[in-house]
């Protein structure tokens, strides 16, 4: 181990932890302290029930067993940025498995923004032998259990627990109530914790917990530098290295693809609005008092500008033609717009999801269904299993299957439309390469809408706002199979607003 010191409780940070081995000692139950000179074994059998083990099945990638070394290196903080489906879920697992064996750690709390992936986490945490509480939803259905099991492991009747909840709950004072009684071993784990930065959830956080993992492809808030900030406050800066798309595909753990990008034109009505939301964010940004990242006027022209792109009614047209000639497919993600803040859906994204829905299923014969916020959990596991078994060729999703949600089935994803956030971007695009057996690769199709042609006033504007999001499709382009046929289909972009130094 490289580092003398482990992260406990730090309300002050010019304070230095408590030594590892000090920690060890006093925190640990009596029949599992380790002296310093005792060797680095697991404390009791690792198959002693709910006590952490890597699964035998299970084979650490390079750069998973990096991240598990420098989280340690940086005093049991930090924020691991890993690409979308490279495995940061078992990468958390597994230091909470070493910090276990090292320190004898006694309480995992990991905690979700969606209660899918409460679930999800249940499921490989089973595979690590533990034996999760879900606390979410009804409080009486958790607490009194976690009343005792924590009882217990003060009293040093029980080993190890580990639970489960989501951003939600955590909030509320159901938890919040529990949190003081995690003993000083506790590692909380934030999954997808760019969600933690809202400044709600940030003051919820437990402060008495020092161990801290953050987990996100995207850790950095949109439009949110504060909530960044907090987040990273929090749990502890980026680790280096980062493992970016790129290494998740040349390493294996991410598999290739082809990348089909669809430019979609506004139509005439759709231009003249777009032009007229434009012209207003050239305003508010040249206002100085907008120059804010937070400003609510800027916030909310892009917003209304993204849901005009995100349900740009060619899409329809463009999409139908596209599947006519692909009824035969299946395994095929739909992607609607959400144009939304955080938590809420647009009337425009319900609009094209039902339209999208109609025009596969009713229209075409496509074997789909709807997968959304609103679907029910036990839903959504019946639909997630017919995906997989071709029951279903195809769910047609607003939002929730962006963060976390693991169908590596995936063999298919049409995107019809995304929003300014680079966040969503990098999710959706990793959700479809992850491997599964008999998928070769994976095929992409992006509808991007071409910009109506603006005057010299807004020109600028514009290509600020284009240059990032550009930025992105290019790189990805770059990544596939189809590089070359990719970035012909770009160039068209590149060219009208002078970006062909990109």
């Amino acid at each position: 181990m490289n580092s003398k010191y482990l992260a406990v409780e730090s309300h002050d940070r010019n304070v230095l932890p408590p030594a590892w081995e000090e920690l060890s000692y006093k925190c640990a139950p009596r029949s599992h302290r380790l002296t310093v000179a005792e060797p680095k074994t697991p404390y009791q059998s690792q198959l002693t029930p709910g006590c952490p083990r890597i699964p035998p099945n299970i084979q650490l990638r390079q750069y998973q067993r990096q991240a598990v070394a420098n989280w340690f290196s940086n005093q049991g903080r930090g924020t691991l940025k890993m690409a979308t489906g490279s495995g940061k879920t078992i990468t958390g697992l597994a230091i909470a498995t070493e910090l276990y064996q090292k320190i004898g750690l006694q309480v995992l709390l990991v905690v979700c923004p969606y209660r899918h992936l409460v679930t999800q986490w249940a499921r490989e945490c089973q595979n690590f032998n533990l034996e999760p509480i879900l606390a979410f939803e009804t409080v009486r259905n958790w607490q009194s259990q976690l009343s005792t099991r924590l009882y217990n492991i003060h009293a040093g009747t029980q080993p190890f627990l580990t639970v489960i909840t989501t951003n939600a709950t955590l909030i509320t004072p159901g938890l919040q109530s529990q949190l003081k009684y995690f003993p000083a071993k506790t590692l909380i784990v934030g999954d997808e914790a760019h969600n933690l930065g809202s400044r709600r959830l940030e003051e919820s956080l437990p402060r008495n917990i020092g161990l801290r993992l953050a987990l996100s492809a995207t850790p950095e808030r949109y439009f949110d530098e504060d909530g960044t900030e907090a987040v990273f406050d929090y749990f502890g800066s980026v680790l280096q290295p980062e493992l970016t798309l790129a290494d998740a595909i040349r390493q294996g753990a991410l598999g290739r693809y082809v990348y089909h990008p669809i430019l979609v034109e506004l139509t005439e009505a759709e231009s003249r609005a777009y032009a007229k939301l434009t012209k207003r964010i050239g305003w508010a940004l040249m206002n100085e008092e907008a120059i804010d990242i937070n400003n609510d006027t800027l916030t909310s022209l892009l917003m209304q500008r993204a849901r005009l792109i995100g349900a740009a009614s060619n899409k329809l047209k463009a999409l139908r033609e596209l599947m006519v000639g692909r009824l035969d497919t299946h395994h095929t993600l739909f992607y609607c717009g959400d144009g939304s803040v955080e938590g809420d859906t647009s009337e425009e994204s319900n609009r094209q999801l039902a339209a999208v829905a109609r025009l596969l299923g009713i229209e075409l014969g496509y074997r789909i269904n709807t997968y959304t916020a609103e679907t029910p959990l036990v839903e959504r596991e019946e639909l997630r299993r017919q995906f997989e078994s071709g029951e279903l060729q195809g769910l047609v999703a607003i939002r929730c299957l962006d963060e976390g949600v693991d169908i590596p089935a995936v063999e298919t994803a049409v995107i019809l439309a995304s929003s300014g956030n680079p966040r969503q971007f990098i999710q959706r695009r990793g959700r479809i390469l992850r491997p599964h057996p008999g998928k070769e690769r994976a095929t992409l199709f992006d509808m991007i809408v071409l910009p109506p042609n603006l005057g010299r006033e807004t020109l600028e504007v514009e290509r600020n706002l284009l240059k990032k999001e550009l930025r992105r499709l290019l790189e990805f382009a770059d990544l596939a199979d189809n590089a070359g046929e990719a970035r012909v289909k770009l160039l068209a972009l590149q060219k009208q607003f002078g970006l062909l130094d990109i």
